[in-house]
């Protein structure tokens, strides 16, 4: 078992320990949650079993939670608007095939809302394991999907130069206006990755939001071309899993350290302050995808800032870091990190 599946196991026990009782909040937060695949039981990093894809469904199809179009919860953080306590986004990566056969008439059935990140490159291929453009207007004709913008070619940004990653944009761009008659207004990073001047070229092209896939919740104030979704799959899917991720609340950082996820320096010297104050910071845990043994050790500077120096370094590609907190009602404060490291 690695350090992420006992971490899991630790805070899953926690949560159905406290979760007993339920309490409402005016919020300015919400979870947003990441599928891939559905059905499709070859690919376990990215698929997620029909099974546990309708128990999700049936939990967040509950009076306790209020499941709101991506856009629209983007949009009320921006105004400074209140959402509801629970506030639950559904989104989906990548346009695959499975998506339009399978998933589609589970959200259907229930009526939630969701939102597809689709790269037009692969809606081109109009065959195999994607859909295609028609497939895509059929599902947005049919009210409660939306489209998200996820690149031409669904590349490593990270490994492009700035004008390869602004071609990305203006030859996705094209595709959507021809074939939708629109450019969406949110994007998702190819893989999760990116860096500040990948930000700030998605800022340029006048996206209202982009998302990674770093774990966390997002909320206002964050910075709104770096929100945060849980992904979810047969190897990280649990209905316990679900439940931790829809009922999370913020850990509000700021002054984060690096201040760029393509890293530099290997490990990072990692650390942020905390934006606000937490009674019991003292059980703050977090973890990272490249050690063992268990939490890293956390070093407090002060009352609000936290600083943590990893032993080893991030192999490349993708690296995590994972800080959560208790909160109230059983709940957990949650605030993740990806990096990318480049590949020499």
């Amino acid at each position: 078992m690695n350090i992420f599946s006992r971490y899991l196991l630790s805070c899953l026990a926690l949560f159905c320990f406290l979760s007993t009782i339920s309490i409402s909040y005016a919020a300015d937060w919400a979870s947003v949650i990441m599928y891939h695949r559905f059905g499709e039981d070859k690919y376990p990093s990215t698929n997620i079993s029909m099974d546990k894809f309708q128990a999700h469904l049936d939990e967040l199809s509950s009076s306790k939670y209020s499941v709101l179009p991506l856009g629209e919860i983007v949009q009320r953080l921006e105004k400074g608007e209140e959402l509801p306590d629970r506030t639950v986004a559904i989104t989906i990566d990548d346009a695959y095939l499975s998506v339009y056969e399978k998933a589609w008439p589970a959200l259907k059935e229930v009526g939630l809302p969701f939102t597809v990140f689709a790269s037009t490159d692969h809606l081109n291929m109009g065959s195999g394991d994607f859909m295609n453009w028609q497939q895509l207007q059929e599902m947005l004709e049919g009210g409660g999907v939306y489209v998200g913008h996820h690149s031409a070619a669904h590349a490593h940004l990270p490994e492009l130069s700035n004008e390869e990653v602004r071609d990305q944009i203006r030859i996705a761009n094209a595709q959507f206006k021809e074939h939708l008659g629109f450019v969406p207004a949110l994007f998702a990073y190819p893989y999760g990755e990116y860096g500040t001047e990948i930000k700030n070229i998605i800022a340029e092209f006048g996206f209202a939001a982009a998302f990674g896939q770093q774990s966390g919740v997002m909320y206002a104030g964050q910075d709104r071309f770096a929100y945060p979704r849980f992904p979810m799959s047969d190897n990280y899917g649990t209905i316990g899993r679900l439940r931790l991720a829809a009922n999370a609340m913020p850990l509000r950082a700021k002054n984060v350290l690096p201040s760029d996820n393509i890293l530099k320096r290997n490990p990072p010297a990692f650390g942020f302050t905390l934006a606000e104050t937490y009674q019991n910071i003292r059980q703050l845990s977090c973890y990272a995808s490249n050690q063992s043994g268990g939490a890293v050790p956390i070093e407090r500077v002060g009352d609000d800032r936290i600083e943590i120096r990893l032993s080893k370094p991030y192999q490349p590609g993708r690296g995590r870091i994972n800080c959560t907190l208790p909160g109230p009602d059983g709940r957990f404060r949650w605030f993740g990190t990806l990096f990318y490291i480049p590949r020499k």
